[in-house]
């Protein structure tokens, strides 16, 4: 906890617009994520490895780390529950590299402090900076939608929050789609919002991959809503999400505008000002300048990327 702020200590979270699900224990997806585009690597432990494969998987990750990251996006690791699953799943990936795990069927603080506690461990043991990974936690059922406000005030690590869609349906006997998802993952990003951590998803499945222009129009949507970033389990949604979830040209200039002319008039003495016949007030000033900044981090992870076949 922050002695200051009594608040808990968390890393910076990171600019993920795309989020890629790749199964650990297929090598040749495993081959081709750094060539897709993703801000982020998401190597899955879960669901997309059966049960008789998931120690396969764990012992693959050292070199699936080292190749994911080749095309310059973050690798985080989707861990098991329950607990006797999710420690050989820590053991094996919080190694130098690793930006967050994601933690399935987060329902609580508590929960999260104990993983908490296990990677503060081994961070220390392979010389790792302390806190350098984060914990995105994923809400997949419906007890957990009454600890969300407290997760996302409390929770240590926390870098990020999002609802596990097909889980959440599974556990409330929905069928997971745009109308059944969109409350819970709405209030999921009220207690995110509510504290400033980003929250993940679109508003409706990621199981369907065969329409990439309805991705895209869905994972825009989330954007309008505060969203900050999406994740897709076929490597051809990659773009979608990325053009979704970027500001346009016509939303930065504008927004270069606004800080502009409150600059002007802030020069003059004035409280309030217009720009192309609007008038402009304090929320709309920073809205723009939190526009501005995540351009500009945007900017920064692009620049930052190899050169294709790097």
């Amino acid at each position: 906890m922050s002695a200051a702020a009594g608040r808990p200590f968390r890393p910076v979270p990171p600019v993920w617009r795309s989020i890629l699900y790749v199964p650990g224990n297929v090598p040749k997806f495993i081959d081709k994520a750094h060539e897709r585009g993703a801000d982020c690597v998401l190597v899955d432990l879960e669901d997309s490895v059966p049960p008789p494969q998931k120690a396969d998987a764990r012992a693959l990750l050292p070199d699936t780390m080292k190749k994911v990251v080749r095309g310059g996006s973050d690798v985080a690791v989707r861990i098991n529950r329950p607990l006797r699953l999710a420690i050989p799943d820590i053991e094996a990936a919080v190694r130098p590299g690793l930006s967050a795990l994601f933690v399935t069927k987060a329902e609580s603080v508590q929960h999260l402090a104990l993983l908490d506690e296990v990677v503060s461990e081994l961070e220390r043991e392979r010389g790792m900076a302390p806190g350098s990974v984060g914990l995105a936690g994923m809400i997949e059922h419906p007890r957990a939608l009454a600890q969300i406000h407290d997760i996302a005030e409390r929770a240590p690590r926390l870098i990020a929050l999002m609802l596990g869609g097909e889980d959440f349906a599974l556990e409330t006997g929905s069928v997971p789609g745009d109308e059944t998802l969109e409350l819970p993952k709405r209030l999921v990003a009220f207690a995110a919002q509510a504290h400033g951590v980003p929250m993940i998803g679109i508003l409706g499945t990621v199981a369907d991959y065969s329409d990439p222009d309805a991705y895209r129009k869905s994972a825009a949507r989330a954007r309008r809503f505060g969203f900050s970033g999406g994740t897709c389990i076929h490597p051809g949604l990659v773009k979608a999400l990325n053009e979704a979830f970027t500001p346009t040209a016509e939303d930065v200039a504008y927004a270069e505008k606004v800080i502009a002319a409150d600059r002007e008039a802030a020069a003059e003495g004035r409280g309030s000002f217009a720009v192309d016949g609007k008038m402009i007030d304090i929320p709309v000033v920073d809205r723009a300048r939190r526009l501005l900044a995540r351009h500009a981090a945007i900017r920064d992870r692009i620049r930052g990327r190899p050169a294709a076949g790097g």
